[in-house]
């Protein structure tokens, strides 16, 4: 089947049967890292497609050197664009603000920091979830590579400059049903020697629509730590 008639019937079907398409007899000859990213891009594209029925609360916590920092709620959804809009439940009260030079002083650093935080939560989005078309063009580039972490059960698809020259997006999978268990990310913010780890835990609805459920990024540089967590979806169609 080619691939649009492929993305075509898993929009139309449902994810649930997609994944049963996927499934692979234990007999099969496994697939290579570039089918296996084929496969995985029709699996993203499935979910996303099935995902834009739904909304869901996203809490947001950012610590700084062990310290929480702030943390919001949104709840979500996707738009007419076909983007995901947000509308906040409730937000951390602003600390009270320090006076003179001490308050200057802190005002500035604050703002430093909060750039950084906003470019940080703004990296998590590049990479979670995967995006399709970026999976195709690394595979179409050769920079696809399969690590098998438990033979016959679990791999890690490696897609290097995923996002930018130099990073890497792992993305665990269950061999059975190519399914996407996990996401390991190395990438930086500003340049190279800002280096930022993602470590996002994946989940499914129960109509087998997968999902980002936990997504942990860190900044070591900048003792930063940003924590999302996606639940409580339910369907708004």
């Amino acid at each position: 089947m080619k691939e649009d008639h492929f993305l075509k019937f898993a929009q139309q079907s449902g994810l649930a049967l997609v994944l049963a398409a996927l499934t692979l007899p234990t007999w099969a000859q496994q697939p290579t890292a570039a089918e296996r990213a084929l496969m995985l891009k029709a699996t993203m594209a499935a979910s996303q497609a099935v995902l834009k029925q739904y909304e869901w609360v996203e809490t947001t916590v950012i610590s700084l050197k062990g310290e929480e920092k702030s943390r919001k709620q949104d709840r979500c959804y996707y738009g007419a664009d076909g983007g995901v809009q947000k509308i906040e439940i409730n937000k951390s009260p602003e600390p009270k603000k320090k006076r003179g030079l001490r308050g200057r002083i802190a005002a500035n650093k604050k703002e430093e920091l909060t750039d950084y935080m906003k470019s940080a939560v703004s990296l998590v989005k590049s990479y979670v979830p995967p995006n399709p078309a970026k999976i195709q063009a690394s595979k179409d580039m050769g920079k696809v590579t399969i690590e098998i972490l438990q033979p016959g059960k679990r791999a890690r698809l490696n897609f290097r400059d995923y996002e930018k020259p130099g990073d890497n997006l792992g993305v665990e999978v269950d061999l059975a049903s190519n399914r996407p268990l996990g996401l390991k990310v190395s990438t930086y913010l500003e340049d190279s020697t800002d280096t930022v780890t993602l470590d996002v835990r994946m989940s499914q609805l129960n109509d087998g629509t997968t999902y980002a459920a936990n997504v942990t990024l860190e900044a070591k540089a900048k003792k930063l730590k940003v924590t999302v967590k996606n639940s409580g979806y339910r369907k708004t169609m």
